[in-house]
């Protein structure tokens, strides 16, 4: 691509396309905004997990055509994100369709055999995240949510705010 020297052309198109292809995400972000990068949904992991991919692909490209499909690329998987997350926020009926909803697999210190059994958590999973949360008692365990990104968060303390469970499905 640059050079007829291979050493020297694999260093200099690891170095260029790198800066360009970083430069190039950098653009596509300050453009569509930091919600790019996002795990706040399903979709939002998958596209950042495509991006990181296809950056890997333009910077190990050993033609053009390789490279700038990549860049195009990025940018329609980024737009992509975009018109889906405004869709999103206009109607529940898309909301609903293409988003699971979070989920509680314990409540008021207890587990919830059926939320368990659905989403296929294992109690020694939940365990292990209510002590990298610091929960200390169970008793005082308001509230294991499995996301709708696939994180669990957990809620304990001595009272729960009902706006904090807004929109999760009672057990």
């Amino acid at each position: 691509m640059f050079f007829d020297d291979i050493i020297l052309d694999i260093a200099s198109r690891a170095l260029v396309l790198s800066t360009i292809g970083v430069a190039w995400v950098v653009v596509l972000i300050r453009i569509v905004g930091l919600r790019t990068l996002s795990k706040m949904t399903n979709f939002d992991f998958v596209i950042t997990l495509a991006t990181g991919s296809l950056l890997a692909g333009l910077v190990q490209a050993t033609a053009w055509t390789g490279f700038f499909q990549a860049l195009l690329a990025m940018a329609a998987l980024i737009f992509l994100q975009f018109l889906l997350a405004r869709l999103r926020r206009s109607s529940d009926r898309i909301e609903a369709a293409i988003q699971n909803g979070p989920m509680f697999l314990m409540y008021d210190g207890e587990f919830i055999e059926e939320a368990l059994e659905v989403s296929r958590v294992a109690k020694s999973d939940v365990l292990a995240k209510l002590r990298e949360s610091n929960a200390l008692e169970m008793g005082k365990v308001r509230a294991v949510v499995l996301e709708t990104t696939g994180d669990v968060s957990v809620l304990h303390g001595d009272r729960l705010d009902e706006r904090v469970v807004e929109g999760i499905e009672r057990p």
